[in-house]
């Protein structure tokens, strides 16, 4: 059974102002709980969570093993000031308020670091990635930091240039990757980085009449053709749904994911061999250990 790498626990796939609203005060445990139990139902016994501003996934964390659950998080996800990313973090606007952000993290005893490098798609429009990716050299320090203080590192990164320049930088994990090139697929091929689609977060919005149905097939059929080149390339590749995200459940999220990989490569031993040694090199490189022995 596949494990979820990519969730955000403080969302419900519903509606996003008001699960945010119930933790705003203190994570609300009982939302909490219902998630967990979600993952419990649907047999899956790993999360990686994406971050949170409220401590949802630190509690989350501690709640997890009732559930048979090991569960990662950052904490936080952390962002550029003015960037995209404060619905899941905390930003910084230099080195040094960067460097006080990993030292928080380090004190809420976060698993890793994740980093926003990018904006999202836009599903309004023509599904281009909004606002500008981060200077190269800034996503060098920013991983050179958390590397040098003992931290792996996830990245949200979409668009090819931004993909090759934080798989040079080193990033463990690239996160949706949208908008990639055979050029950038081949990098994260050569890089070792695991590569984490999320596709449902568009396919799952098909039909559903939010916004217009040709970009998001677009947007899944360019994803997805990436994935069978990433396959013809090397690339590691692990499931995670974005489980929280509108219209993405988390327990069932994973599943469909999971399928997505084998509707689109072949429902073979080889694909699931593949998909499993993906999700076995995120549970290594993204262990709470890494960071305790500091």
């Amino acid at each position: 059974m596949p494990g979820e790498c990519h969730a955000h626990i403080f969302m419900d796939g519903k509606n996003y102002k008001a699960a945010a609203a119930a933790h705003s005060a203190a994570p609300d445990e009982i939302l909490i709980r219902e998630h967990l139990k979600a993952y419990e139902r649907e047999g899956v016994t790993y999360v990686r969570d994406g971050g949170d501003p409220y401590g949802a996934g630190l509690l989350a964390r501690e709640l997890a093993p009732e559930y048979g659950i090991t569960y990662r998080t950052p904490g936080f996800a952390i962002h550029r000031e003015g960037r995209y990313g404060k619905i899941v973090g905390r930003s910084y606007t230099d080195r040094k308020e960067y460097g006080e952000l990993l030292r928080k993290l380090r004190g809420n005893r976060g698993d890793f670091v994740k980093i926003m490098t990018t904006g999202i798609m836009d599903f309004s429009t023509d599904g281009k990635v909004t606002g500008e990716p981060l200077p190269r050299e800034e996503v060098f320090w920013l991983v050179a930091m958390a590397h040098d203080a003992g931290y792996s590192v996830m990245a949200h990164t979409n668009g090819a240039q931004a993909v090759i320049d934080a798989v040079e930088a080193g990033v463990d994990s690239v996160e949706h990757g949208n908008d990639q090139t055979e050029e950038s697929l081949q990098c994260v091929a050569e890089h070792r980085a695991v590569w984490v689609p999320t596709t449902v977060t568009v396919k799952n919005l098909i039909g559903n009449g939010r916004y217009e149905d040709a970009v998001l097939e677009k947007i899944y059929r360019r994803q997805t053709e990436n994935i069978r080149k990433a396959w013809k390339l090397g690339v590691l590749m692990a499931a995670g749904s974005d489980a929280g995200a509108y219209c993405v459940l988390h327990g069932r999220g994973i599943w469909q994911e999971y399928q997505v990989f084998l509707d689109t490569l072949g429902d073979t031993q080889e694909i699931r061999q593949a998909l499993r040694r993906g999700e076995d090199e995120i549970r290594r490189r993204f262990q709470r250990n890494r960071s305790e022995k500091l």
